[in-house]
């Protein structure tokens, strides 16, 4: 059964949102080496359950948290995504040595992103 995998968090101001994190809850920042600024986001590294996630500059005011679900197929997700009554949000992208996302909207308009691991995408 897909879980999420992965949350990502907009900033207008990086350095402010990642201090108040690290600061609330310990988590540690480090800019990822990808095409894209992107900083990877720790949350812990004990045995209890948790996923980590990202932090990238705002593009729109609107830009909402994006949790996103590890899936095996995206194409075969994607078309069951649309057949359910939910909506592509940003078309399927390769994350260079990680994958292919894709972001969708549910029935309700809540936004999701959905990750089929694939270090060969480019």
């Amino acid at each position: 059964m897909p879980r999420p995998v992965h949350f990502e968090i907009p900033a207008t101001n990086l350095q402010k949102t990642m201090d108040f994190y690290s600061h609330v809850f310990g988590w540690k920042f480090k800019k990822w080496d990808g095409p894209m600024e992107y900083w990877l986001i720790t949350t812990g590294e004990s045995p209890e359950p948790g996923i980590n996630g990202g932090m990238l500059a705002r593009r729109d005011p609107q830009q909402p948290c994006v949790n996103t679900i590890g899936v095996e197929n995206l194409d075969k997700t994607i078309a069951a995504v649309l057949a359910n009554g939910g909506s592509i949000a940003v078309p399927k992208m390769p994350i260079p040595t990680m994958g292919w996302l894709a972001y969708c909207k549910d029935n309700e308009g809540n936004m999701f992103g959905m990750m089929q691991p694939d270090p060969n995408a480019k």
